[in-house]
């Protein structure tokens, strides 16, 4: 079993080529051999459990995991990248921690990561039958052929394959043409966190209420502009019902007083003859 092994203390790990841990030394040379040894980091754990979850209906049991692996929290950077990894006794399952995890490969295909993926391959072989409408239904050594397959196109290619891709191949397998059909079938999937994702919710929504808020303001003003502009052209024209206008909101500016026209000089009256 993983817990074991007390030789096994430390590690030092590094990030390869492929954005994946490899492990590099370990404090039992003895019984370990690094090349091409690989560990997962936490993120990559988080996935395999969250896929893993849909599996407990078809029999698969979460507990083999935590037999499963080595767990390891970081401890320093030594150099160029390297980081070292010490040991801890944490569970995989609920630790609180971010732990990487190193598969236990010391029995080999008698060990219990040889045991884990065999029950991840038949609850995902079940899983596939119950929720695909295959014409021949799928079979454990069917799916096993096909995974031994893919290890050993990239060992014919001089890679190593490293164990999420190999867990991932099994828990994530679909027969050729069922892929669409599959997608439908489960629910979907979460997104991958990015650096935006580290804002808080609660500072993201204040921030749009209140751009929200400046514009809208912005908006009402130069809208009540216009309406006291049109209301203003409009009170101008209509009439009351008496017939006469109504007076406009706004005074109207004084006109310009003009010149009055010079007077005419009258002509002088003649004066009346007197009668006889």
């Amino acid at each position: 079993m993983a817990k074991q092994t007390p030789q096994l203390s430390w590690c030092v790990v590094k990030l390869g080529s492929d954005m994946n841990w490899w492990v590099i030394e370990v404090s039992d040379p003895v019984h370990w051999d690094v090349d091409g040894l690989s560990i997962l980091d936490p993120r990559q754990v988080s996935h395999i459990m969250e896929l893993c979850e849909p599996l407990r209906e078809y029999g698969f049991d979460l507990d083999i995991l935590e037999d499963a692996f080595f767990t390891f929290r970081v401890e320093k950077e030594v150099k160029d990248g390297q980081i070292k990894l010490q040991r801890i006794r944490d569970s995989i399952l609920t630790s609180d921690e971010k732990l990487f995890a190193l598969p236990d490969i010391l029995a080999e295909d008698k060990g219990p990561y040889a045991d884990l993926l065999t029950q991840m391959v038949k609850a995902r072989v079940k899983l596939l039958n119950d929720t695909l409408d295959l014409e021949h239904p799928l079979t454990v050594d069917e799916l096993e052929e096909v995974i031994n397959e893919r290890n050993n196109i990239d060992y014919s290619e001089g890679r190593n394959t490293h164990i999420f891709n190999e867990i991932i191949s099994v828990l994530e397998f679909v027969p050729e043409g069922f892929e669409d059909e599959i997608d439908e079938a489960r629910p979907a999937a979460k997104p991958v966190p990015t650096p935006a994702d580290d804002i808080p919710e609660a500072e993201e929504e204040d921030l749009e209420k209140d751009e929200t808020m400046r514009w809208g303001d912005e908006d009402d003003e130069e809208e009540k502009d216009e309406d006291d502009e049109d209301s203003d052209g409009d009170d101008e024209d209509e009439d009351d019902d008496d017939g006469e206008k109504k007076p406009s909101r706004k005074p109207s500016k004084p006109s310009k007083p003009s010149k009055p026209a010079p007077a005419k000089p009258s002509k002088p009256t003649p004066p009346k003859k007197k009668g006889k």
